[in-house]
Parts: structure tokens; sequence; C-alpha cells
């Protein structure tokens, strides 16, 4: 009997590893009193850390940030009503807390106490156009070879505010960390890379977003360069080789020593497609030359600007040292996001319809991007649904005209323009040209969504329309979205 009870001796030589010493708690009381400076009124732990009240569930740690026109505390005992396990705050309450001077100094002092305890490699997204798409697969890609050990930043966490918050939610046993950054402005990357410090930082791709505020593409471009500021020692810039500022993105990296790695179509990249090839379900297959490896795969994700995003996630995934053969298989399985290109089935009189829901964001790339995915998308009828493209500045009304263009040649049925900024392109679509969009259908202007709902309804969907909408997120076409996948 004595015998039975001892382990296996396979098991007993299970080799331990200093990971194995980690609380399996994402923080404890004591941790994030150290890590703040504050004082723990109980033991407590916490399987989450959460700083909206909404969102909060059973067990979460809750951060009571301040703001210009809000105060997280007001909220703190509807956090413990929904379950927090304790609470983050610069004042005494009643239920477990952490005392702090200011609770965003904590949040920020929190993540870096994340991303200190841990050996994770941190992977750092930026970029015009394709931020969080590629995030996602390369977190799907390094969770699959990791067997579940891979964190990432969820939503569109990127700012001052979501990128602290997703560091500190970075578990100690994390083997990697995946982490979004976003900006409006010259300067906010430079602060958010340090939060990260990503041993990989990933340029998707430099377009005109945002240039209301920066004025050039060249001044988006040192923009997004700033991410390689806060690269560890030895870290790897990840490039778009075919991009117009490719040679300014490199400059900058090798000003602070990172190793660049380019990705794209041209003979000098260092992840370089050799070939791409529409695939049945939509998608494409591609085959990339990844260092001395040739990798064949498919890419579910449709459109040429998801081809070079695979470029993008499998050089990022060679550069933090993840498996190649996991990432084509995730890059396989990947899925639309919702407002980034979810595919939908809805109902329509008579059958089905098949709605692209780009929602979420838009600029003049990701706008010829997608209109050109719908031109390859198999359909009776082709309707776009465009919502005014925001913080173009002056750049505005060419930019909107501009997409004239791109709709003639993607054979657009049926075109529905939402906001003002729309304007110039109505005007453009009602001038005579040599090639028209048909003469029997056209297009309407409207204000916003509810008018935009009227319009397809008016004008009568049928069974195998491909309906694309896209626009700024602020245009408020979701809403659109949901009636009609709601209605089915």
């Amino acid at each position: 009997m004595n015998a039975l009870r001892q382990p296996h001796p396979a098991l007993r030589q299970w080799p331990r590893v200093a990971r194995d010493r980690l609380g399996l708690a994402l923080w404890t009381s004591e941790e994030i009193a150290a890590a703040t400076g504050g004082t723990a009124s109980t033991a407590f732990q916490c399987a989450g850390v959460e700083m909206d009240s909404r969102d909060v569930r059973s067990g979460d740690l809750f951060v009571a940030l301040k703001g210009d026109a809000m105060d997280g505390h007001r909220f703190v005992e509807k956090a413990f009503a929904s379950g927090a396990a304790a609470a983050l705050v610069d004042r005494p309450v009643d239920g477990p807390h952490v005392l702090v001077e200011d609770t965003t100094a904590a949040l920020h002092a929190l993540a870096a106490a994340a991303r200190t305890r841990s050996d994770a490699k941190r992977i750092g997204v930026t970029g015009s156009v394709g931020k969080t798409g590629v995030k996602e697969a390369i977190f799907a890609a390094l969770d699959r070879s990791s067997r579940g050990q891979a964190h990432r930043s969820v939503r569109s966490y990127n700012n001052h505010v979501g990128v602290p918050l997703s560091v500190a939610r970075m578990p100690a046993r994390a083997r990697y960390g995946v982490f979004e950054m976003g900006m409006n402005h010259a300067g906010e990357i430079a602060g958010l890379t340090r939060q990260v410090c990503p041993h990989v930082a990933v340029v998707t791709t430099i377009a005109p977003a945002h240039i209301e505020n920066l004025g050039s593409e060249e001044a988006i471009a040192d923009a997004k360069a700033e991410i390689f500021a806060g690269l560890e020692p030895g870290g790897v810039a990840v490039i778009p080789f075919d991009n117009p500022h490719f040679e300014r993105l490199r400059d900058h990296a090798t000003e602070i020593g990172a190793r660049v790695m380019a990705f794209g179509r041209g003979a000098g990249a260092d992840v370089r497609l050799l070939d791409a090839i529409p695939a049945a379900n939509g998608g494409s297959l591609i085959t990339a030359q990844v260092g001395d490896t040739r990798l064949c795969c498919s890419v579910a994700e449709p459109g040429g600007h998801w081809v070079s995003n695979a470029l993008a996630v499998l050089a990022a995934v060679k550069a933090a040292g993840g498996d190649l053969a996991a990432a084509g298989l995730a890059l396989a399985e990947m899925g639309g996001l919702k407002g980034r290109g979810a595919r939908h089935q809805i109902g329509v009189p008579g059958g089905k319809a098949l709605l692209i829901d780009e929602s979420y964001n838009a600029n003049p790339a990701s706008m010829r991007a997608t209109l050109a995915q719908l031109g390859q998308t198999p359909a009776g009828r082709r309707i776009a649904v465009l919502g005014s493209m925001k913080e173009l500045g002056d750049f505005s009304d060419g930019f909107h005209a501009q997409l004239a263009e791109p709709l003639r040649a993607t054979q657009v049925d049926f075109a529905v323009l939402v906001g003002e900024e729309m304007l110039p392109l109505a005007r453009e679509l009602g001038k005579p040209t040599a090639t028209p969009l048909p003469p029997t259908h056209g297009f309407a202007h409207c204000e916003g969504p509810a008018e935009a709902i009227a319009a397809l309804q008016e004008y009568g969907l049928v069974p195998g329309d491909a309906i694309l909408v896209k626009g700024s997120n602020s245009v408020g076409l979701g809403r659109l979205v949901d009636h009609f996948t709601r209605r089915n």
C-alpha cells in the first residue's frame, strides 16, 4: 500500500522551473501594496483588474480612477456589488482596499510591477491601419504555441489608460504579452511604449490617419516610430518594407540600436511574400520566406491588406521566438472581429445577404483596402455604406472625393454616404464620367445611421447582396450593423 502512495518516478523527476514558484492569483494585497506604496486594509487576492464598474467580474480589483469629468470612487459600491474582491482607492472605503495617494500613478506602478515580475516576451503593435487585427493574430499564434500562456490587451485598450491597465492584467506566469498602442498626437506613443517596454515593436503600416493633428505622413511615421524608444536592449523593430516610409522607420529603429526585421513583397524583405492566391473561403493561400524557412499557409481574413498583415504576424512571431507553424494555423482560423471585418449572414426577403462589418474605424488607406475586398467578394449586387473619415483636417475634402475611383473600380451597385464630410464624394459621384456607377442605382447621402438604415430599406436588400459597412467609429454605423444583425 505504501508503494502505491508514492508518486510515479516520472512525476518525481518532472523538471521544476522558476515559474512554478509564482502564485496563481493575479495579485495579492501584499503585492499590490508593495508595487504602489499603498496600505492594504486586509489580506485579499484578485483574479483581474478593472477600471469600469460596469465590466467588473467576481474577484476583480477595481481601480477607482479620477478624470476631469468623472471620479471612479463614486462607483466603488457598485463594483463591490458586482463581485469585486477589492478596490484601489485614494480614500478609505467600506470593503477590502489598498489606499494610495494617486490611483492613476498606482495603476502605472502596478503595470511596472507586472512587467518586471514576469519573464514574458512582450510585443507592442502600432500603425495607421490593422493594429487590432494584427495584435489579435499574434496573440492567437503565441497562445496556441504556449498552450494558453499568452496575454493581450483586449478590445482597443491602446491609450494612456488602456495600456497600463492591460499590462497590469498580465499574469506572472505568462510567456508572452501582446499590447496595442494608438495615438492621435505626437508624443503619445512615447509614453505608452515605456509602459510596455516591448522586446518586439511592430508597425503595421503608415497611412494618413490622424493627419489633421500631425500634418503629414512623414510626421505620422515619426510618431509611430516612437514605439521603438521603449524597446528592451537587443529588441526587434518589425516594419513594412513596401511602405513609402520604410527608410524613415528603419532609421528611427537603428538610431536606438534595434534590430530591423522587414516584411513585405520586395526582394529585400526579411519576411517576404513569394505567392498569394485567392482561397475558396474568401481568404488567401500564401507562401512566404521567413529567414531560412519557407511557409505555406491559409489566411482566413479576406483582402490583400490581410496578406500584408499576415506577413507582419509571421515576422513578429519569428522575432519573439514563437512557433511559425502555430502562427500559420492561427492565421487560417482567424475570424473577423466586431467592427473590423466580422461577416454576418443577415435575413432579407427570400433568403440571406452578406453584411461585412468594418464600422469601427476608417481612413483613406483602409477605405480603399476594404472596397477592394468588397470587389473580390462574390455577390449578386455590391452595396457600400460609407461613413465619414475623421481627423483629416484640411485634407478631408480631397480624401473623401478620391473614394469615387475605388467605388467605381469595385463596381458598387449602390452607395450610402453617411456624414457631412461625405459631401465631396457625393458631388464627385454626381458628375458625369466615362465609367459612372450603374445608372439604375447610384447613391444616397444621409446625415446619420437612422437615415442610412432607411435608405437601405428603401433600396431593398435581396438574397445574394454583399453590404460593406465602414466609417469612423464616431459616425455610429455600428448601430446600423446592430439593426440588421439583431433582426436576423
